[in-house]
């Protein structure tokens, strides 16, 4: 039994010297439990053995006859193995290849979610570029592998008049830098058909630090520019599919699929700054695929993959995106001005730590209001100090056409989604007073 146990998962030399070793004691002991040597009786060592035996029961005896047969039949078996094993490590032509090939099947079609994935990413990868900052050069270290500086990323074809739109902090070494409009701040891969990339200088046309994008152009012929699908970010559901496409660690034109895990969140961008209204995926982001498209399962752009959540490095699970929405507000004021316009009330408000303490627990209070502002001809009333000193509350906005206003960074959110011109009503508690003041959105200029 131990032979049998002990030869099953051992194989080699080793296992069957073991079971022949075993055998053989075996068949000493039982031979000389049941055997005499030329009829004589045996020593008294056997004949009390042989007393022993004839004490116990049949069922004993073929037990005993049971082992015998199992411990030579392990001893057998490991022979064989032997004996084969030593034919293959010597290089028997008696084994043929086919004997030792197992059977090849047919790959066949892919399943319908698998092909549908598939032509998505082929369809779509020719829209991705891979864009390396102008500042930055890769470089060969001593082990001769090539390190990838930070500055490399992901950039999406926006039209066929070769305008590139990327994440601000990809180019931004280069921005730094203050280029003008126009001046050379990256090169741009291009992937043409025939499945080589090629270069291209990547011009400054407009960059958003406060929403992270920034917007490229390249001379490159209109064939081989494929302007990406964009789609709305605004009907997008927790649990959907999301496709990311980039060039994580320099590789490029990299798949990953997840699932949107979350929405409205805000993102800690590179850049230094937050954005709000953020897509949180599950899709693997990584180094490199910032500024790549994040799509939805047709193949449309609903975001601009821009950060990860992460303590390594590395992507963990949780990934953000720029949402389409801020994306499609964002880059047609960057090609058409170099710059975003963007809507503000243009007075200057109190941080809500500092709101706070002055005992506004709801809404953005007013600190100042700039003389021959569009504010100040609505009559909104700025904070000041009397006679004594003592502090006179201004104005404090508490909600915008309707939508409640719990702080300044709230109200800034809500006034984002406005462009200059809009007419909007504020909702104004002015001491023990609630009012309405109705007026027009400014270019931001404080």
């Amino acid at each position: 039994m131990h032979c049998l146990a002990s030869a099953a998962p051992t194989t080699g030399a080793a296992a069957c010297a073991a079971a022949r070793g075993v055998g053989r004691r075996r068949l000493v002991v039982e031979c000389a439990v049941s055997a005499t040597n030329d009829g004589e009786p045996a020593p008294r060592r056997s004949m009390r053995a042989a007393y022993d035996l004839g004490e116990m029961s049949s069922k004993t005896l073929l037990l005993m006859s049971k082992r015998k047969v199992i411990a030579l039949s392990a001893f057998c078996v490991c022979l064989h193995s032997s004996r084969y094993f030593s034919a293959l490590a010597l290089g028997d032509p008696s084994v043929k290849l086919e004997d030792v090939t197992p059977k090849i099947f047919p790959s066949g079609p892919l399943f319908p979610t698998e092909s549908r994935i598939a032509e998505l990413f082929e369809t779509n990868t020719y829209s991705v570029v891979n864009i390396f900052d102008s500042t930055l050069r890769p470089q060969l270290n001593v082990t001769g592998v090539v390190e990838i500086p930070e500055g490399n990323g992901s950039g999406v074809v926006w039209d066929d008049s070769g305008h590139i739109v990327t994440n601000y902090h990809v180019v931004g070494s280069a921005l730094s830098q203050n280029p003008k409009p126009g001046d050379v701040v990256a090169r741009v891969n291009i992937l043409a058909a025939e499945g080589i990339q090629k270069s291209f200088d990547g011009k400054l046309v407009g960059a958003d630090r406060a929403k992270d994008l920034a917007v490229l152009k390249v001379d490159a012929p209109k064939d081989l520019l494929k302007p990406i699908n964009v789609g709305q970010s605004s009907a997008l559901r927790v649990g959907q599919q999301c496709l990311a496409i980039g060039n994580p660690f320099g590789f490029d034109h990299t798949l990953t699929v997840g699932v949107i895990s979350g929405l409205n969140r805000d993102i800690f961008s590179q850049a230094g700054v937050t954005i709000g209204g953020g897509i949180q995926t599950d899709a693997a982001i990584n180094p490199g695929n910032s500024g790549g498209p994040l799509l939805d399962s047709k193949g449309h752009l609903i975001g601009i993959n821009t950060a990860i959540f992460t303590q390594t490095g590395t992507s963990a699970g949780v990934g953000f995106a720029i949402p389409s929405s801020t994306v499609l507000k964002i880059t047609p004021q960057l090609i058409q001005f170099g710059k975003v316009r963007r809507a503000s009330l243009n007075v200057e408000f109190a941080l809500d730590p500092i709101a706070y303490q002055l005992n506004v627990r709801n809404g953005a209070l007013i600190l100042k209001v700039p003389g021959g502002s569009a504010a100040a001809k609505a009559g909104l009333t700025p904070t000041g100090r009397g006679f004594a000193g003592k502090i006179i509350l201004g104005d404090i906005i508490v909600a915008v056409d309707g939508k409640p206003i719990k702080g300044k960074s709230d109200l800034l959110r809500v006034i984002d989604d406005y462009g200059v011109g809009d007419q909007v009503t504020l909702t104004v508690r002015r001491g023990t007073e609630t009012i309405e003041v109705a007026m027009p959105l400014e270019e931001e200029s404080i």
